[in-house]
């Protein structure tokens, strides 16, 4: 079936705060500190949109509006193609938080892609998890 979609959610505990996480993924100033398998680097154009340098070329970056939830969603598109959500959030446990990240993936891609995204994203919660815990 054409148009379908592959999933998985992956989770990091965070020995932080979820307000503290929350405040650092939001800021996309630190894009580049966490997202390392995706991002190169980070900064505001002139007309207000945050750009990014990426294994795949530029990109603008746009987050979900700022929320008392721990949504952390955020989009991105390269040039003029449509926005890619990846849906983000944060919740408390127990002293720390947890951070939940779906990965989507078109089911007519291919199965290694879907399987390096996956590990992409993991790769990149640890950096997360490593930068907020020192």
């Amino acid at each position: 079936m054409a148009g379908r979609i592959q999933w998985k959610i992956v989770t990091m505990k965070i020995d932080r705060r979820s307000e503290d996480v929350y405040e650092y993924v939001m800021n996309p100033e630190n894009f580049a500190e966490w997202a390392t398998s995706f991002c190169r680097s980070v900064r505001r154009s002139e007309d207000g949109e945050w750009r990014l340098e990426t294994t795949e070329g530029e990109m603008t970056l746009r987050f979900a509006e700022r929320n008392p939830y721990g949504i952390m969603d955020h989009y991105v598109r390269k040039g003029t193609g449509p926005e890619r959500l990846n849906p983000a959030r944060v919740v408390p446990d127990g002293t720390g938080s947890k951070v939940i990240f779906t990965v989507f993936l078109a089911e007519d891609a291919a199965d290694r892609e879907f399987a390096m995204v996956f590990r992409n994203v993991e790769s990149d919660l640890r950096t997360l998890k490593s930068v907020l815990e020192t």
